[in-house]
């Protein structure tokens, strides 16, 4: 028995291979204080302006132990933990999701609050 030749490959990388799709295994997902949000533009210095699911718009950095590891751009969906203090204007960004695991989200309904309908 054959099975169908589709191609469910993504683009090939840097060096010409064609790599499988990843498979989602687990999505994080926001805890205790942390909240999802959208990234919405880039302000330098590691921060970023973030709309978040409690309808607030921080200013938000990466942490330094994941400076090296968060890559940050704009359309992204991340977890934000907002500080302590000034929490309501300011926080860090802990997680940033891959394009498989926005798309879970979005087909579980985590991002309701976040995705704007535009007509």
């Amino acid at each position: 028995m054959q099975l169908l030749d589709v191609k469910m490959y993504h683009k090939p990388n840097r060096h010409g291979q064609q790599q499988p799709p990843q498979e989602i295994t687990r999505v994080r997902l926001p805890r205790g204080r942390e909240v999802l949000g959208v990234v919405e533009t880039r302000l330098g210095f590691g921060k970023s302006r973030i709309i978040c699911s409690d309808s607030k718009t921080r200013i938000c950095r990466v942490p330094g132990h994941l400076k090296r590891n968060l890559w940050v751009r704009p359309d992204n969906i991340v977890i934000v933990e907002p500080w302590e203090f000034e929490g309501d204007d300011k926080g860090d960004i802990v997680f940033i999701y891959s394009e498989n695991q926005t798309d879970w989200l979005k087909r579980n309904n985590y991002l309701k609050t976040l995705i704007k309908q535009e007509f």
